[in-house]
């Protein structure tokens, strides 16, 4: 766990995974105080105790709520507002956000002073952490660069950055029994509903949250995804059993505006809600695999190659620009593999 650093009134609050060697450190900040209740630590507010705080765990991941340099307030805004001027979605927007902030508290300097030498320490930081993956470390670079480029518009310092090489992890697929099995489990009718449509359309979870009444064709049997994954629409196929559960949801609950609202019926449910239904589902259908509401998406897919659909209609279902990311189902399905004969087999048959 990182070292959580907040202010609340005239105190810094400071929190972590106990360690004696953290503790030490926290001791030695004059006017500490631990809060037994709260389990927290406390100190005096002051920028002099915020500056120690951050180099005595210079060396850790630390979450730094806590915004006191007004420039980097104003670069944040910046970056913000260039964001939103690029077109970028929500999601990128809060993820880019959230690695700057966490670079700033790294480095410990106003971001519109930053070297190379900051973003190769804070890079290697990442990578020696041994907990992030290259994907996630990747993603930082880009934020930065994006700082860099588009906002300090000083694009020397990052041109000549490494970035770590890219993992070639497959994915996690599920067996079509097992896929029986999880949409079986389920018995609140939203929740099923929920669930069929992404597996039987191969929808991302933020697709599937956002759709309307009106993105069924139920004549043409297609679900029109609109502004999906880099604001691109395009059409997936409509299941007649996934239909059939749809109406039957739509009698119960006879949602307006989207199709799958949240508590507020104006807004559509959380992406972590859906996450939720799919654990729970894949608990009661006592599924120990490793597995997230993204693997239906998966399965969808792999499963589809099996059957004998050709790569490229499939990749014009997922929504996938680039044919190489469809192909990685090829390096999944059961469908090729299965028919070949380990040498073992010919060997014992003798």
């Amino acid at each position: 766990m990182s070292v959580n650093i907040s202010k609340r009134q005239n105190e810094l609050i400071v929190s972590f995974d106990y360690s004696q060697e953290r503790i030490a450190k926290v001791k030695s900040i004059k006017g500490y105080k631990w809060n037994v209740t709260e389990k927290i630590w406390t100190m005096p507010f002051t920028e002099e105790n915020l500056l120690l705080l951050k180099d005595l765990f210079r060396n850790e991941q630390k979450n730094i709520d806590i915004e006191t340099n007004l420039r980097n307030k104003d670069i944040y805004k910046q970056m913000e507002e260039e964001i939103k001027l690029k077109g970028y979605s929500f999601k990128t927007k809060k993820s880019y956000m959230s690695h700057i902030k966490r670079f700033s508290s790294f480095i410990n300097k106003n971001l519109d002073e930053i070297e190379n030498q900051d973003v190769r320490q804070y890079t290697l930081f990442l990578l020696e952490s041994g907990k992030l993956s290259h994907s996630y470390v990747n993603q930082a670079i880009s934020a930065i660069k994006f700082l860099c480029n588009e906002v300090l518009r000083q694009n020397k310092i990052i041109e000549l950055m490494s970035r770590p090489k890219k993992e070639n992890k497959l994915p996690n697929v599920l067996s079509f029994e097992d896929v029986t099995k999880i949409l079986g489990s389920l018995k609140n009718e939203k929740h099923k509903t929920i669930l069929f449509l992404t597996y039987s359309a191969g929808l991302r979870v933020g697709e599937v949250i956002k759709l309307k009444s009106q993105d069924i064709n139920s004549q043409r049997m297609l679900i029109h995804v609109v502004q999906g994954k880099g604001k691109k629409d395009r059409y997936t196929v409509l299941s007649e059993i996934a239909l059939e559960q749809l109406r039957k949801y739509y009698k119960l609950y006879k949602p307006e505006k989207w199709l799958f609202p949240g508590q507020n019926s104006k807004e559509y449910i959380t992406e972590r809600t859906v996450q939720r239904i799919f654990e729970n589902a894949c608990i009661a259908a006592k599924i120990t695999k490793k597995a997230t509401v993204h693997t239906l998406r998966h399965s969808f897919a792999t499963h589809l190659l099996e059957g004998g659909i050709d790569l490229r209609y499939i990749q014009e279902l997922l929504g996938h620009s680039s044919s190489k990311t469809t192909e990685i189902y090829t390096h999944v399905t059961q469908k090729s593999i299965s028919n070949i004969q380990s040498p073992l087999d010919k060997l014992t048959k003798k």
